[in-house]
């Protein structure tokens, strides 16, 4: 048995942790799956074993915790306090049993296998995130991305974020006392539709108090500083509509008398499917710089380091670019 041989290495004068000695840490891989898929079924074809395996392993952390972690509500599985306690700390877990194993006295991202997780808005995502996927195909083919769409919350509470992501991608000024690096600029634009009956050649001043907006939910970490910005001059902006993301903006704003702010390399991707024009912002507006975030567990694991620095690279074409 794997566990006895472990229990064995650190007998003797090393002092010995008992629960993980007498621990098959492969339930932790289990535990995870089940959390996430709150279903014996879809967890084995998940991990690829029997329902009988899933359902054993499921009773002896049943044992282990003193609580069936999952309780049957209606038709579905919840999980119990306990078990959406536990949820928050199984993937940081199995994050550092990886580190552990995946370190090597020579690193070589071509044999890499890891799957990397960002929390990312979709500006970043749909800008950011094909140049990064297609450098991890060429340099680390064995590597598997994963975005996540930020939220406010997760942005909020950044440093809980980060105990379970590889990283989180959001412009300066809203995440502090955790390492960075920067990646990019960006300008804000405006846009309007291609039809809109009021505003001709030149977007002015009076046309942004005028105008109904298409705004991202105005809240302290909600990236769009359109509000701010428009409060600070006087202007009372009337939101026509709230989103939850920048991609959908455009197509909010076409065919209508709306108006919104909008990151220059997104917008001018989209201006000709969604049907907008874009316009300078008649104001002075502060750029946005976007940084990628992470925990300083990941300081010194080599594929993270390596993962870094190939996002900045990845950066660069972007910052060699007009905004």
């Amino acid at each position: 048995m794997v566990m006895l041989t472990i229990a064995q290495a650190y007998s003797g004068a090393m002092a010995v942790d008992r629960v993980l000695a007498n621990l098959d840490l492969n339930l932790l891989v289990t535990l995870d799956a089940l959390l996430r898929e709150r279903n014996v079924t879809r967890t084995s074809e998940h991990l690829g074993v029997s329902q009988p395996a899933v359902s054993g392993a499921l009773a002896r952390l049943r044992r282990h915790f003193g609580d069936p972690l999952l309780t049957r509500v209606g038709n579905r599985y919840e999980l119990t306090p306990l078990a959406a306690r536990v949820a928050v700390l199984t993937g940081p877990a199995l994050a550092g049993v990886r580190r552990v194993f995946d370190s090597t006295a020579e690193f070589d991202p071509s044999r890499l296998d890891r799957e990397f997780t960002l929390v990312v808005s979709d500006y970043a995502a749909t800008i950011l995130g094909p140049l990064v996927a297609r450098e991890l195909a060429r340099l680390a083919p064995g590597v598997r991305l994963r975005l996540e769409q930020t939220t406010p919350y997760a942005v909020d509470h950044a440093e809980a974020t980060l105990r379970a992501a590889d990283g989180l991608i959001v412009p300066h000024g809203f995440v502090t006392d955790l390492p960075y690096r920067d990646l990019f600029e960006d300008r804000w634009v405006c846009i309007v539709s291609d039809d809109h009956p009021e505003v001709g050649d030149t977007l002015t001043l009076e046309h942004l108090g005028a105008l109904p907006w298409v705004m991202y939910v105005d809240r302290p970490t909600a990236f769009a500083p359109a509000a701010r910005q428009l409060r600070m001059l006087g202007i009372e902006a009337r939101v026509d509509a709230a989103v939850d993301g920048f991609v959908q903006m455009p197509f909010l704003v076409a065919g209508t008398r709306r108006i919104a702010l909008l990151q220059e390399r997104l917008a001018r991707l989209l201006a000709p499917v969604a049907g907008v024009r874009i316009f300078d912002c008649p104001f002075d507006v502060v750029p946005v710089a976007e940084a990628f975030w992470w925990n300083p567990m990941y300081r010194t694991d080599p594929a993270h380091t390596w993962f870094r620095e190939l996002l900045v690279n990845a950066a660069g074409s972007l910052r060699h670019q007009p905004g």
